[in-house]
């Protein structure tokens, strides 16, 4: 039987107050941290997966190149480096650009997320416990997609989108 992740439980500060098996967290509702990962290709276009049917968040929905929960002591950046490898096989020769923070909210599943971005022109490994599929999409294309079905879309992606360009 493999073990339960452990995620560190932070408060509305995102400071560390306590550690809690994944089913906890999520059941409860309880603060944790999640990176984001966009990956652009040198034309601009970023990489999209198609979240696994069997994800027991958001199963079958577009979302960012990876992402993935930071486990408990754990730094966001690690974290995000790990998950590029698990999910799509893509190993960073030099550290990610971090973009920026969100904020923990019902939205994004009381995660606090911090969002990085890397270059890379493929091709990928997807992982298909993880990733059902994935394409490359422009960002004018993305902002069309999210206005005409944003329920394709995860509500983290959602945001980020949102955030990136205003």
């Amino acid at each position: 039987m493999m073990s339960e992740d452990i995620f560190d439980v932070v408060n509305e500060h995102d400071e560390v107050i306590d550690q809690q098996p994944r089913s906890v967290v999520h059941a409860q509702g309880l603060r944790h941290r999640a990176a984001h990962v966009l990956v652009f290709n040198s034309a601009g276009a970023a990489f999209l997966q198609l979240r696994s049917q069997s994800k027991d968040n958001h199963p079958g929905v577009w979302d960012n190149a990876c992402s993935g929960h930071v486990d408990a002591g754990e730094s966001y950046a690690v974290a995000a480096e790990r998950e590029l490898m698990e999910e799509i096989g893509l190993l960073v020769e030099s550290p990610l650009e971090e973009l920026y923070k969100l904020e923990a909210c019902p939205e994004n599943g009381m995660e606090f997320v911090t969002v990085f971005m890397t270059e890379s022109e493929g091709p990928f490994e997807l992982n298909p416990e993880e990733i059902d599929g994935g394409r490359w999409m422009t960002p004018t294309d993305i902002k069309t997609a999210l206005l005409a079905e944003p329920k394709k879309y995860s509500p983290t992606f959602r945001m980020i989108w949102e955030q990136l360009s205003p």
